[in-house]
């Protein structure tokens, strides 16, 4: 999978790093600490939700924007595009903004 300034391979590199780090500790502990742990695995999330993301919208707005592909974008297609990524960034942002704000 590519998506503009990604790829598969550096995603795959730097989890390959982030895993080499708490496989080898510089610290002399043989376990990573809890704090460590955990900001691995948001990080983890954090990537895994931003190319579920990504993913997303590309097929969304693709399938919404582009009639005729082909080796370029029109110009009515590259701003359909930029609305409809932004309109699903802003509703991803209020929906995101109601599950975490309200009281459980």
């Amino acid at each position: 999978m590519y998506i503009e300034g990604f790829s598969c391979a550096s995603v795959e590199e730097t989890e390959s790093r982030e895993m080499d780090s708490f496989s080898s500790p510089s610290s002399g502990s043989s376990q990573p600490s809890a704090e460590a742990f955990m900001e691995q695995l948001k990080t983890q999330l954090a990537q895994a939700y931003a190319e579920e993301f990504l993913e997303t919208v590309r097929g969304k707005c693709f399938a919404k924007c582009i009639t005729k592909p082909g080796t370029s974008l029109s110009g009515s297609e590259s701003s359909c595009i930029s609305r409809c990524v932004d309109r699903y960034i802003e509703a991803t942002g209020i929906v995101s903004r109601a599950l975490f704000s309200s009281p459980r």
